[in-house]
């Protein structure tokens, strides 16, 4: 620190500062009793002198109100600097404001922090921050980082314990301390799912007969059990708490029966824990005990019990104030704003839902009692309908009667249904727009459009936002392809309630059938972002990228579609398509195939797959999936010849006969198939040859006939025979005109359809046909060696030792 020096002028101009109060005057602290209480530390010492800056400070706090002039005398001192020359400098006088000029400071008592005392506080300190780090790390979610904290703490906690017995002051092992380490470690095992070593920590504590109501960690040993599913265990533990629990402690021996009565449940001792429960609701009842008693009556089919217990459910009482009390009951603007404070504060928002959950348990009983109680579920709702209305859930005696005709439905007694609902149109307009809102869609179900109108009109003016009703009218706007006028319902329901996700379906669908894509594609996006396993959203998003011209992001979709539904036959037929369509033929073949094993009566998939091998040459093959489609279509002709043609292509002649003999039994007027029959037989040399002429003679004379009359009667008409029946003129192809009709494109692009198979004599029958597989492929050339005339190996003699012995 620098020296200050002061001008002085020859008279005094500081005279009259040494009169001062004597409170200031520092050399007289050290005999102050309340000041040097004040500055010694909790543990009895003083201060350490430090040589730093610090160490300056405490002694200018000390000797700051007087400063040392040159005779000796002493001031307070001044924040003001003399201005001018400075006159001592010339006199040799220096500023002193230690006092050093009379002698050396007395130095203040240092503060010894390497003590063993001192050590051991530090270190129970750091375990408790340890403990404190641990807690709020379980708090926002890092359970892993908990634990590491609390087994730190155990360690730390360990070796303070082994420096105070190695120091011999075991008197002062902090037992609290050792009870929160172990206690907080035992929690973050269990928060781990780490059971066993949770377990062993709680025994440790429970074990120590040091630890004060460390029994009431039966408990918590008791939970672990249960989710271990060791019931009887869990049984244990419960009663063991509940033994070293007084009766003050009311409250928490109810809870513990409450879980008793849980555990003897996923037991199926339903005697032992009615008792359980029916001591709580004597005791103090509450709502989930109640409804806990209900569901054991029921278990055991015990009607009037289950009334009483329905009954007492009722009539528990849950503490929350009417809410009437929220309502401004003056002018006065500050009463107003506190009431406005506190009605959304998270008190209020604890009792609105607990009555939530009340109301739905009171629900959920009722419906599960409904049937049991009475003759009739009707009956029994009745009941429970009467009685909620002379309780304080008067206001559920509506929505009850809306799940009686809900029940209906399921029942699938749509009369009653209707007739139920129907009574509420006299209600208030909450109930009365439920049930149009339900009646709505009844009649939609049963395609009455019109009634279906009717009620979502009424539904709509009853209450304008509910958004069921505003979906209701737009789907019967929709079913009468109205599609622009059914968005706006669709929006205006959306505008109402932004997470109706019904409402955004429907508008993407109206988006996408008017041909507006992207809107569609933007409302499906929104919609996955919601549902996020929704097979249904992502098979759309997949058709509009298809529709869109972008197949690989439609797979993309169709691949997220299958793995929340693999066994969808449709979604891998599509996938199949897409492939196939993309040129890659092996992945398609996988799908199609996939789609074949999961779903084997699809006609398009099982024509795909017999193209396929008849494109690869294994007709022996294709002949499984098209006897399939005869199966599934065998009035049919196309499926049937197609098998001939296989028959007849891997070979076997004799099968293909007698299949296209059976193709004639049962559709005797096919021209393609009596042309067959009359070329295999000539091949064959069978004498059914002439028999099998005049028939075909016959049929072409009888197509031409038909035909005439078909042009005669539809000059716009190309054709009119139906294809595949019986009496049907031409079920197969003949030489050039009916082959594309008949043949799906995938067969139709089979190689060298078009070339005809000509009968020997034309003149006098024209037995030619089409094959319905399209001509063979040409055979793959052989090795075999042409001549070489050139070669003058080939014109030597061969000599006797080159011939074979």
């Amino acid at each position: 620190m620098e020296n200050v020096h002061l001008a002085v002028e020859e008279d005094d101009l500081y005279s009259g500062y040494n009169d001062y109060n004597p409170t200031f005057d520092s050399e007289e602290l050290e005999n102050d009793v309340g000041f040097q209480q004040a500055v010694r530390t909790s543990h009895g010492r003083r201060p350490p002198v430090r040589t730093d800056c610090s160490s300056r400070s405490y002694a200018k706090m000390y000797n700051s109100h007087v400063i040392n002039h040159k005779d000796g005398a002493a001031r307070p001192m001044t924040a003001v600097r003399a201005a001018g020359y400075s006159s001592s400098l010339m006199r040799g006088s220096t500023f002193d404001p230690l006092g050093q000029s009379k002698g050396p400071a007395p130095p203040l008592e240092a503060k010894n922090e390497d003590t063993a005392e001192e050590k051991l506080k530090i270190l129970e300190k750091k375990v408790n921050d340890l403990i404190e780090e641990s807690c709020m790390a379980q708090s926002i979610g890092a359970l892993q980082l908990a634990l590491e904290k609390a087994k730190e703490a155990g360690r730390k906690e360990r070796a303070l314990i082994r420096q105070r017995e190695a120091s011999g002051n075991t008197e002062h092992i902090n037992l609290d301390l050792t009870y929160s380490v172990l206690l907080n470690l035992a929690n973050q095992y269990a928060n781990n799912e780490m059971y066993p070593e949770a377990l062993n920590s709680y025994h440790v504590i429970v074990k120590n007969k040091m630890f004060t109501n460390a029994g009431r960690l039966k408990v918590n040993m008791a939970n672990i059990y249960f989710k271990q599913k060791n019931y009887p265990k869990a049984i244990k533990f419960y009663r063991m708490a509940l033994d070293q629990i007084s009766n003050n402690h009311k409250e928490l021996r109810i809870k513990i029966m409450q879980n008793i009565g849980v555990v003897f449940v996923r037991l199926g001792q339903y005697s032992d824990a009615i008792t359980s429960f029916e001591h709580i609701m004597a005791e103090s009842p509450n709502i989930k005990t109640g409804f806990n008693l209900i569901l054991c009556y029921y278990a055991i089919g015990d009607r009037e019990r289950m009334k009483k217990a329905f009954q007492k459910l009722i009539s528990v009482p849950l503490g929350i104030d009417d809410e009437d009390k929220y309502i401004p009951a003056s002018d006065d603007p500050s009463s107003n704003m506190v009431i406005e404070a506190i009605k959304n504060d998270k008190l209020h928002q604890m009792e609105r839902d607990l009555k939530v959950l009340a109301e739905k348990y009171i629900m959920t009983a009722a419906k599960l009692i409904a049937p049991a109680i009475e003759t009739s579920f009707a009956s029994g709702f009745d009941w429970c309908v009467d009685m909620v209305k002379c309780s304080q859930y008067v206001e559920l005696a509506n929505d009850l009667e809306i799940n009686k005709a809900i029940t209906y439905l399921r029942q699938k007694d749509f009369n009653q249904a209707v007739e139920t609902l129907k009574t509420f149109e006299k209600k208030d307009s909450r109930v009365k727009s439920a049930a149009a809102t339900n009646l709505s869609f009844l009649y939609f179900l049963e395609k009455d459009y019109d009634q279906a109108d009717r009620y979502a009109d009424l539904a709509m003016n009853a209450d304008r936002y509910n958004p069921a009703a505003l979906i209701n009218k737009g789907n019967t706007v929709f079913v009468k392809k109205d599609y622009e006028k059914a968005a706006e319902f669709y929006k205006e329901a959306l505008r109402n309630d932004s997470s109706c996700t019904e409402a955004l379906y429907n508008l993407g669908l109206s988006y996408k059938i008017m041909n507006r894509l992207e809107e569609g594609l933007d409302c499906f996006l929104k919609l996955h972002s919601i549902l996020r396993n929704s097979a249904e959203v992502m098979y759309q998003l997949a058709h509009l990228y298809e529709q869109l011209g972008d197949p690989q992001q439609a797979i993309e979709w169709l691949m997220q579609v299958i793995g929340v539904t693999p066994t969808d036959p449709h979604v891998l037929a599509k996938l199949g398509k897409l492939h196939d369509d993309e040129g890659d033929k092996s992945q398609a073949f996988q799908y199609y195939s996939e789609s074949f094993r999961y779903f084997p009566s699809n006609i398009d998939v099982i024509e795909w797959l017999g193209a396929y091998y008849i494109e690869t040459q294994f007709c022996e093959k294709a002949i499984q999936y098209f006897e399939r489609a005869t199966l599934i279509q065998p009035n049919f002709v196309k499926w049937q010849l197609i098998v001939a043609s296989c028959y007849r292509r891997s070979g076997n002649y004799q099968k293909a006969l007698e299949t296209y003999k059976e193709i004639h039994r049962r559709f005797p007027e096919n021209v393609e198939c009596l042309r067959f029959l009359v070329r295999l037989s000539t091949d064959m040399g069978l004498k059914e040859v002439q028999e099998y002429a005049t028939k075909l003679k016959k049929a072409e004379k009888m197509k031409e006939i038909r035909e005439q009359r078909v042009k005669s009667g539809r000059e716009n008409s190309a054709r009119g025979r139906r294809e595949g029946s019986t009496g049907s003129a031409d079920s197969g192809h003949s030489s050039s005109s009916s082959k594309g009709e008949r043949l799906s494109a995938k067969m139709r692009s089979l190689p060298g359809s078009n070339e005809p198979y000509e009968a020997s004599n034309p003149k006098e029958l024209d037995a030619s046909y089409v094959d319905p597989l399209g001509p063979q492929m040409d055979r793959p050339k052989t090795g075999a060696k042409k001549p070489a005339d050139d070669d003058d190996f080939a014109d030597e003699d061969l000599g006797d030792d080159l011939l074979p012995e």
